[in-house]
């Protein structure tokens, strides 16, 4: 489940933050390396990471030296700076996060730039940004920095590119980088060298004699962390939470939707109703057996990879020493279809001339390449270990594509459960991923898949999961007695389950409870009604003062939740408008989200008799008040 969440700087807890090392200047740093171009990444995902190194790999083509660089390690406001550095540029591989939000590691950069009136004149930049168009800010990050390097003085180099992930992230900044070399190099007046820019980042040293104790298992940062637990918990380090509870939800249909419970109490973490928990899963064994069948590796080889470069922060691309067999479980994906730049440098490892030109044309920018690789590596949802299978020459070496896969990403889950309810205890609602391909192959969903196997009890072990908090801004109003109105399909019920258990709570503490109506929808009453017998207590108890239900295949039409909002445009508007009612939304954002929100538009159009300018500005400001609170994901 790829879900996208937003966070407010005000929530942000220090014991959630990792502390960065930061450098006394990036500045000092390029001078003693002899670079002139630094790639700043905000990343959340790793995505934008890549990117700027690709770009700080790149610049060698062109006879200069670019590093990328963490805005979170460095002192951003040396940015002016760079004007001693001649030839210099800052390029910025600005992620956008959630509804409009920098990521964590840009947030202090997006703190100074917000504050800032230093000069930035003399200082060469260049902007690309990652979103996705389905979310209401597309690209806010991007644009915003952007827009203020040249409001503070600084000369844009190239066009800002707009990389959308609804669409083909890849294909868009490869696009953009094609057009940023040359505008770059007449810029500078430089010209491409034709160096080949497959050069390893890091190199291999085998262990062969190394106390194992002194080898990573697993762990995020910090040796034999899951061994001896300290908090503060976060990314960096999370907790180890046993599993207490793990049932399936439906009762019937081909899909596995399930409820998690994991155990909190020894972590010191809190949440609130309405945030998120991070999990770190693991890779499923028979492929990454599979995978080592393939590379012919000895899985159980420890080895590391150390930056050739030794001045730079980031020594290792994953924790090391560790084996093969832990990189490949806990720290690498394999899963995701292998990106253009992976595929251009595995292709020197196939034996077959004609499969080494196929993959090259996959990285190019030409027409006939995208193509290719959209309906080869794409389309198919061909992962790296289906490449390998398909391509039989291909056998790169097992640590040079370790160096090449993307890191392991932690998933976000809505909290199914309140605090005040349930404090030593976190619950998750999920849908396993699994799907055929059009090359034969079920492709599954790492975490979800990791997720159902998980046993309360495994062999008479308890089951564990890695997890850190992540606060939000899906929040209940303060007030208990505001009116709320929640939107939640399928697995979106999973926060208001949390909302309604606290709504209970208040109940219970004598507190006057606000009007409280839930639209939820699945596709039969019979198969998918998720948590029904508890939905209807709350109905039963007067929590729940509203229980609408679309099964969108009990009938021959289909109804969604969308449909039941109309019908009801009238209550709807009223607790809008006259009640100052908080709306939230949990589900898909590509189409029930829009489709929820022309509802919205639609009451205030034929109820309120606003005009349809008039209806979209009138949420577009509750949004701004925190009254419209979506968590979607696409």
């Amino acid at each position: 489940m790829g879900c996208t969440f937003s966070m407010p700087r005000e929530r942000r807890e220090a014991a959630e933050r990792v502390t960065p090392m930061r450098e006394t200047s990036f500045i000092e740093k390029m001078k003693k390396t002899g670079r002139n171009i630094v790639v700043f990444y905000g990343s959340q995902t790793g995505t934008a990471e890549a990117f700027a190194t690709q770009l700080a790999k790149d610049a060698q083509r062109y006879g200069m030296k670019g590093m990328p660089a963490d805005p979170e390690e460095y002192d951003m406001s040396e940015l002016p700076r760079l004007t001693e550095i001649p030839n210099s540029l800052a390029v910025f591989c600005m992620a956008t996060y959630g509804e409009g939000d920098p990521t964590d590691n840009a947030q202090d950069f997006y703190d100074w730039m917000q504050a800032a009136y230093d000069s930035l004149e003399g200082v060469n930049f260049a902007v690309f940004g990652l979103g996705n168009k389905t979310y209401e800010h597309f690209n806010a990050m991007g644009k915003l920095v952007d827009k203020r390097l040249a409001e503070l003085g600084a000369k844009r180099v190239f066009d800002l590119g707009l990389g959308d992930d609804d669409s083909n992230l890849e294909e868009d900044f490869v696009s953009w980088k094609e057009l940023f070399w040359p505008a770059v190099c007449e810029f500078f007046g430089v010209e491409a060298t034709g160096e080949d820019c497959c050069v390893r980042q890091f190199e291999l040293v085998t262990q062969s004699d190394i106390n194992m104790n002194q080898v990573f298992t697993g762990e995020m940062s910090r040796l034999r962390s899951y061994q001896t637990q300290r908090p503060p918990f976060d990314s960096k380090n999370p907790f180890l939470a046993t599993v207490t509870a793990n049932r399936k939800l439906n009762k019937g249909g081909v899909r596995h939707l399930m409820h998690l419970e994991l155990d909190i109490s020894a972590s010191k973490l809190r949440y609130d109703a309405g945030d998120h928990v991070a999990v770190y899963p693991t890779n499923d064994v028979a492929l990454v057996n599979r995978l080592g069948e393939l590379l012919g590796v000895d899985l159980n080889t420890v080895l590391s990879l150390n930056n050739l470069d030794e001045e730079s922060n980031k020594k290792h691309p994953f924790p090391c020493p560790s084996s093969y067999r832990t990189a490949l479980t806990h720290y690498l994906d394999i899963t995701s279809p292998p990106r253009t730049n992976v595929l251009y440098e595995l292709a020197q490892y196939a034996s077959d001339p004609k499969d080494q030109d196929m993959m090259r044309k996959m990285a190019s920018s030409s027409a006939e390449g995208k193509a290719l690789y959209q309906s080869w590596v794409l389309a198919p949802q061909r992962h790296i270990l289906a490449v390998l299978e398909d391509i039989r020459s291909l056998r790169p070496a097992p640590d040079h594509l370790c160096e090449l896969l993307p890191r392991l990403q932690a998933r976000y889950y809505s909290i199914a459960s309140s605090a005040k309810v349930h404090p030593t205890s976190v619950h998750i609602c999920a849908v396993v991923v699994e799907y055929a391909t059009s090359t034969g192959r079920t492709n599954m969903g790492v975490a979800t898949t990791w997720l159902k196997n998980m046993a309360p009890t495994d062999n008479g072990h308890p089951a564990s999961v890695p997890l850190y908090v992540r606060k939000s801004q899906f929040r209940l109003p303060f007030k208990a007695s505001t009116p709320v109105v929640m939107i939640g399909p399928g697995t979106g019920i999973a926060p208001f389950m949390g909302f309604l258990q606290e709504r209970a709570w208040q109940k219970e503490q004598g507190k006057d409870v606000g009007e409280t109506v839930l639209y939820y929808g699945c596709r039969y009453r019979n198969e998918d009604f998720l948590y029904q017998e508890e939905l209807e207590e709350f109905e039963r108890m007067g929590v729940l003062t509203q229980l609408n239900v679309a099964f969108s295949r009990d009938q021959e039409h289909k109804i969604y939740v969308q449909d039941l909002m109309k019908e009801n445009k009238e209550h709807l508007w009223k607790l809008i408008h006259s009640q100052n009612a908080h709306l939230y939304v949990c589900g898909d954002a590509r189409n029930m989200a829009r489709d929820v929100q022309s509802a919205f538009h639609q009451a205030a159009e034929e109820v309120g008799a606003l005009s349809h300018t008039q209806a979209v500005d009138y949420f577009k400001r509750l949004m701004t008040k925190g009254r419209y609170s979506q968590d979607v994901w696409s």
